[in-house]
């Protein structure tokens, strides 16, 4: 299927705590689909160029497509794996209804961000979200339930985290606070509320988190090593494309 980022994990792995607080036992792969032995893991990259525009109808239009092609991957790998004799089903992409629900409760049944670091594809940020060495924060997953016992990959040890902080200063409603996850704090509520403002624009989501960190060998590949490009005060000539990008499309 030519998906770029793919990883295993056993589901034992959900019992052994990575650090403090840890996932509650309900949210577990076994928990949620009983018999379950792996879990696949997929991920799909976030072109830079486009995310650069956010918050914009372009990028809002990526995450859509994104998000139909995890489900549609995973769907596939779990039929997949089922028509082979191994009971196995896939998980959405997003576990919440609409950004409304988001605000009300910003928790979803199943997290692939953990799922992806327990299956070797990366380590956390500070901005909360998985950083992966090609990408950076700049990938969406999701996951697939499967009764297949699988070799799983090993869970990366070096953290690809620079603690540079550029997520904490350049977020609009500065819902992270400086430190190391899970110490660092995200305002879940924050993030949701600036993104329901975004939607009611047709330009959500957000995006700034992932946009502004240099991790990841995408900033090389599109000529990006510089995150001081986002900077406010920056008159970079890449911005004449975004400004005008950002200009329609929206509310």
């Amino acid at each position: 299927m030519e998906i770029p980022l793919i990883g295993f994990a056993d589901v034992k792995r959900w019992n052994t705590p990575l650090f403090d607080p840890w996932i509650p036992q309900e949210f577990s792969p076994q928990s949620i689909f009983p018999g379950s032995q792996s879990v696949i893991v997929i991920g799909l990259p976030v072109h830079l160029p486009v995310l650069e525009t956010s918050p914009s109808i372009w990028y809002r239009e990526l995450y859509k497509t994104i998000n139909s092609l995890l489900d549609q991957y995973t769907y596939r790998i779990a039929s997949l794996l089922n028509e082979r004799g191994h009971p196995s089903v896939s998980v959405p992409r997003d576990g919440y209804g609409s950004i409304k629900v988001l605000k009300k409760n910003p928790i979803t049944f199943f997290s692939h961000r953990h799922a992806a670091a327990l299956a070797g594809l990366g380590t956390f940020g500070t901005n909360n979200m998985v950083l992966t060495p090609d990408y950076g924060p700049r990938v969406r997953f999701a996951s697939v339930f499967t009764q297949a016992c699988l070799k799983a990959d090993p869970i990366m040890t070096n953290n690809l985290c620079i603690r540079c902080n550029q997520c904490v200063s350049m977020c609009p409603v500065q819902a992270i606070e400086e430190g190391t996850y899970p110490q660092a704090i995200t305002d879940k509520r924050a993030c949701a509320n600036y993104s329901a403002d975004l939607n009611h624009h047709y330009i959500s989501p957000c995006g700034i988190c992932i946009k502004v960190c240099p991790v990841g060998a995408d900033r090389s590949k599109f000529g990006r090593e510089d995150p001081g490009i986002y900077d406010p005060g920056n008159e970079h000539d890449l911005k004449k494309g975004w400004n005008h990008v950002r200009q329609y499309g929206r509310m």
